[in-house]
């Protein structure tokens, strides 16, 4: 009886002396090209970005919509130059030289007209389409650099979540690493009799779950990686490697420099002004329809039955040969009389839309106020945490160094072990996400106050 415990006892050693690698996943990937992957900054990233994202690429399109509207508005201030060529054919009578149709001055009627056009109305004068058209413009560009830097957070936010994966990923395998250790002291202090058998199953336990938190890891850091690319490459390209510079972060400058900035560089407002300034302009435009208007026609060339600078008329041929070419002017002028309310009524609705433009930019104002304490004071705490659990990973680093000396000493328990390697597991993890976080929170500043 005494023999079968002994080859049970020695039978569970070793299984547990058994401590095999963790089996490595073959996580599904896009195929890439075959070339040596490239190092990619933030500001490399920020720059990809910006070629492939389909929201920037939009703003970007509208800018160039409205600059080109812009042109088009300035232009139609000034005279526009044409010419036209025509040939009436009139079916004869036999008897009219302007055959069948009385309108005409001959069965055969060349016209070559040089056109000068020029609009006089009230939105010539005030440049009422021209300055909506400017504010249009600027209003466009605003949100240019409001998409920019919306995307600067997104890509910073992915960008550093990748590099604190990675770090995640080498405190796991250090872990791992720590928890086959303590396993392997574990069984040694056992087989001499140093310890009970609850330590060397404790530490087994330590070690499946850390193998599992390992793997955890892996996957980690692959979708992290899968979400960058997704932002950086058109084709989906994991292949390239990423810099961590989580341990240089930027400066966050003093509050009054910052409140400065925001009220210089803050697109979201410049949008909500252009807005205003656009609405006001419609305003104008439409109070001008009650107006009157005068358009200018000057055409020169020729209108004769003969396409020549000198020929007969059809209808006096007696008269002879007569030079052709010659000017005409037609003015037209409009003065709006009657139109059952349409024109007041668009008033009202460019009006109304007016005040609500007033309501936006100031509400504008607001959340522009609130967000710069919130995202300060978000960025303020941030940098806070860093310093503090930098501290605190250095000091769970260090304990858990004594407990492994006090445990190979035997005055300490495989509990005061365990709890030592999560601890410290924990408090790289925090340091990490903390960096990340004060980083995503000076991104996230920046939106509202630029580049600093």
């Amino acid at each position: 009886m005494r023999f079968l415990y002994l080859v049970l006892l020695c039978s569970l050693s070793s299984a547990f002396a058994q401590t095999p690698e963790p089996p490595s996943l073959q996580f599904a990937r896009p195929q890439g090209p075959a070339a040596p992957p490239p190092v990619i900054t933030l500001q490399d990233a920020l720059d990809r970005a910006k070629q492939v994202d389909a929201q920037y690429q939009l703003a970007i399109a509208d800018a160039t919509v409205a600059r080109e509207d812009r042109i088009q508005a300035k232009s139609a201030l000034f005279p526009s130059a044409s010419h036209t060529t025509q040939y009436l054919g009139t079916q004869g009578n036999g008897t009219l030289p302007s055959g069948r149709f009385v309108t005409n001055d001959g069965v055969h009627v060349y016209r070559s007209w040089g056109i000068l056009h020029q609009d006089i109305n009230p939105n010539t004068f005030y440049k009422s389409s021209y300055r909506r058209a400017q504010a249009v413009e600027a209003l466009a560009a605003a949100r240019v650099e409001i998409a920019q830097r919306g995307l600067a957070v997104t890509v910073t936010r992915n960008y550093y979540a990748l590099t604190t994966s990675q770090r995640k990923y080498g405190t796991a395998q250090q872990s791992f690493q720590q928890a086959q250790r303590f396993l392997q002291i574990s069984q040694q202090q056992e087989n001499a009799g140093q310890v009970a058998h609850s330590d060397v199953v404790k530490a087994q336990i330590q070690y499946e779950q850390q193998r599992q938190n390992l793997q955890e890891a892996t996957l980690g850091m692959e979708n992290t990686r899968l979400n960058l690319a997704v932002l950086l490459f058109p084709d989906l390209n994991e292949n390239f490697t990423v810099v961590d510079d989580l341990d240089a972060p930027r400066a966050l400058p003093p509050f009054p420099e910052i409140e400065t900035m925001a009220g210089r560089q803050n697109p979201e407002l410049r949008v909500a002004q252009e807005a205003l300034r656009q609405a006001t302009q419609d305003v104008r435009i439409a109070q001008n329809a009650l107006l009157p208007s005068l358009a200018i026609d000057g055409n020169y060339g020729i209108e004769a039955n003969a396409f020549a600078l000198h020929s007969r008329v059809a209808a006096f041929p007696q008269a002879g040969p007569l030079p052709n070419p010659g000017y005409y002017i037609v003015g037209n002028f409009t003065l709006p009389v009657f139109d059952w309310g349409i024109r007041r009524s668009k008033i009202r609705q460019a009006q109304t839309r007016e005040q609500q433009a007033r309501v936006e930019l100031t509400q504008v104002q607001r959340q522009l106020l609130g967000n710069l304490y919130l995202f300060y004071n978000e960025a303020l705490t941030a940098r806070s945490a860093v310093d503090g659990l930098r501290r605190a990973a250095d000091y769970a680093a260090e304990s858990l160094r004594l407990i492994n000396l006090r445990y190979q000493a035997g005055e300490s328990t495989a509990l005061e072990v365990v709890d030592a390697q999560n601890t410290l597991v924990q408090a790289r993890n925090a340091y990490d996400d903390a960096q990340t976080r004060y980083r995503v929170a000076l991104a996230t500043l920046q939106t509202v106050t630029g580049p600093f």
